[in-house]
């Protein structure tokens, strides 16, 4: 019996349906022809019904005489269209989307705000157009993460066409936020396409074949196609009747049906009208087919190796004759049937019981059909072993020896291999310690017809693994601050495990200073506490900071440094004009070359060195411009002069030679 799945959320919505409502209304009312600048939507049955009540496409609002009506269709319009229309003393009829003229008004104002407008979509697509258009066509268009990543405006205003999938507008904002972008956002993805896309999804899933209905040059109708065509490969797209796989849809029990927002409702009634006749026409062919298989199946024998029901007719200690239904008898012998103990056959069956067994022989010698319960036992175990393999399920096993490359183990009475890699998630040199172990495995190979089957525990421990992670990124959230182990550095960062998966900890994210490599602050086997900065569960990835935990230094400066304080520091940098001196990591003061010492100063490095420690007097704290002015002849007397000390470490020539070539 075939099964018709409808999508939930098919058809016209709620824009496509106000804006052809409008253009029949209008094309009754008028006495002359109405126009459309494009197709009021991207369906050709549509577009031509309409043209035949008097609803005519044109390319360009110069191709009607003045006084004319135009219709806007839902895709909506610039304001250079609205301009023009009034200047040519047209007619408008207003059919845009209420959702996307709600996006006209965002860019807009955003514009005049001085933001930069992205809008994240197809930049040929008319809705697209339209809305760049009400920002001065200076809108940064993206429709890829590459695009994303490309641009270099900051303070972004973004947008999203309405009809985009929703994983490429959230792929743009993660590129953002790894680019530290100052970004506002406004998700407008139309509700009704999400939820379309959505029951697309669903019913694809459940479908052994899926039509997709709509117009080829319909945006939204092919993206339902490629959601569709990921969950169910065997997915059709349909534009007419004609376009129906009548072979395809004969074939299949599960036909699952969704439709693009363009999609007029007569096209998907027309098809669902179809396949409901070929339905009709199978159930009565079925019928007549079933009646055909009874009357052949008394006629035939059963071949070989092929699993036969039958009554019982007679049981005695020694054999089972089992009526098949066709002109031989079977008969299982009594040593083909597992019985346990004292048991005897006729303690196990009764005459007119159903009993299930596999065909040995054809001819038993006597005229009979051999069978054998104890074959079909070990059937029912492949079964469950190729079903095990099918849906990717656990089944349990006994390592019984070992053997070259891995150990021979038992399910049930299948022999099967589990090769050495696979039996554990770590190296595993000798595989004795696992002889007599019972373990869950997964089945990751069968060929039944020569009798082998691999397992591995290692899929099984590793999908254990997978699940306590997902369940860590449940319980995970933006700003959690949670305690970590650093593991292993990069230039970079370095990686910290927070429970069983790694978060990075950019080197930017790890100091309020500057760094030149996290070793400088940490090592392998840190306990740090660290706050979740931001996460990426599809991508596996997660940022984290450690500098977050303390203070900005500059925002607590007043609390811990006032003018005319005496202060320590380390000179970090010489320029001819002066050095700057760390107070702390993040924040630096500059000792002016008339601030060194008493006397006229030519040279700075002649009177201070990078890494050498020196006492300074606080002369200035511009907190709004971020700058400390220090003295270093102000803790000193007259006569006295900067204490020269050797630097507290001297980089090596190579790495200065590497850190300019990275700067430049």
């Amino acid at each position: 019996m075939k099964e018709i799945i409808r999508a939930e959320h098919s058809g016209f919505c709620f824009g496509v349906k106000q804006a052809i409502e409008k253009a029949e209304k209008a094309a009754e009312q008028s006495e002359t022809i109405i126009y459309s600048r494009g197709p009021l939507i991207h369906n050709k049955l549509v577009t031509e019904r309409l043209e035949k009540k008097g609803v005519r496409v044109i390319d360009a609002l110069e191709d009607v005489k003045t006084g004319a009506t135009v219709i806007v269709r839902s895709h909506g319009e610039s304001k250079g269209f609205y301009e023009i229309a009034e200047q040519r003393g047209l007619k408008l009829i207003d059919a845009t989307c209420p959702f996307v003229a709600r996006i006209h008004d965002l860019v807009r104002i955003a514009r005049e705000k001085g933001q930069n407008v992205v809008i994240v979509g197809d930049r040929n697509h008319p809705e697209v157009c339209g809305t760049n258009g009400w920002c001065e066509d200076s809108a940064i268009i993206i429709n890829s993460r590459k695009e994303a990543e490309a641009v270099q405006e900051d303070d972004l205003f973004v947008v999203a066409q309405t009809t985009i999938q929703k994983h490429l507008f959230e792929e743009t904002l993660e590129a953002f936020r790894e680019q530290k972008k100052r970004f506002s956002v406004n998700n407008t993805i139309c509700n009704a396409t999400e939820s379309r896309q959505n029951s697309c999804m669903e019913t694809a899933k459940k479908a052994d074949l899926m039509l997709v209905l709509g117009d080829s040059k319909s945006s939204n109708t092919k993206k339902l196609y490629d959601i569709s065509k990921k969950y169910c490969v065997n997915t059709h797209f349909i534009e007419n009747i004609e376009d129906l796989p009548l072979k395809e849809v004969e074939k299949c029990n599960r036909i699952g049906i969704a439709a693009g927002a363009s999609t007029p409702e007569c096209l998907i009634k027309e098809v669902i009208a179809n396949m409901s006749e070929i339905t009709l026409e199978n159930n009565e062919m079925n019928s007549m087919d079933a009646l055909m298989d009874e009357i052949e199946k008394s006629l035939r024998l059963p071949r070989g190796g092929e699993i036969v029901t039958g009554k019982v007719h007679q049981v005695t200690d020694k054999e089972i004759i089992v009526n098949l239904g066709c002109k031989k008898d079977g008969i299982i012998p009594s040593d083909e049937i597992t019985v346990e103990g004292d048991q005897k056959l006729t303690d196990l069956y009764q005459e007119g019981d159903e009993i299930q067994a596999k065909v040995v022989k054809t001819d038993d010698g006597d005229g009979s059909i051999l069978l054998s319960k104890k074959k079909l036992e070990v059937s029912e175990h492949w079964d469950e072993i190729n079903q095990a393999l099918e849906d990717k399920s656990d089944i349990e096993i006994k390592v019984v020896r070992p053997v070259n490359g891995g150990v021979i183990a038992a399910y049930k009475e299948v022999s099967g291999f589990i090769p050495l890699s696979q039996l554990s998630d770590r190296y595993v040199e000798n595989a004795e310690e696992f002889v007599g172990q019972t373990l869950p495995v997964k089945v990751s190979r069968v060929d039944q017809r020569r009798g082998k089957a691999v397992f591995s525990h290692k899929m099984h421990l590793n999908e254990e693994k997978n699940k306590r992670i997902a369940e860590i990124w449940e319980g995970l959230n933006v700003d959690d601050v949670v305690e970590g182990t650093v593991m292993r550095f990069t230039d970079y960062g370095a990686f910290v495990d927070i429970g069983g998966i790694d978060g990075l900890l950019h080197i930017s994210e790890i100091s309020w200073g500057k760094l030149k490599h996290p070793q400088e602050v940490l090592s392998i086997g840190d306990k740090i506490r660290v706050k979740v900065l931001s996460m990426n569960a599809e991508k596996g990835k997660i940022s984290l900071g450690l500098k977050q935990n303390q203070p900005e230094p500059w925002s607590v400066i007043n609390e811990k440094y006032q003018i005319g304080q005496v202060v320590g520091g380390k000179v970090v940098q010489i320029k001819e004009y002066g050095a700057f001196v760390e107070l702390e990591p993040g924040l630096d003061g500059l000792v002016h070359i008339s601030e060194v010492a008493h006397k006229r100063v030519g040279n700075i490095a002649d009177e201070l060195t990078v890494g050498q420690e020196v006492s300074a007097k606080i002369l200035e704290i511009d907190q709004e411009r971020r700058r400390i002015s220090l003295s270093i002849k102000e803790t000193l007397d007259e006569s006295d002069e900067p204490l020269k000390v050797a630097p507290i470490a001297e980089e090596p020539v190579e790495e200065v030679e590497e850190e300019a070539a990275a700067e430049a």
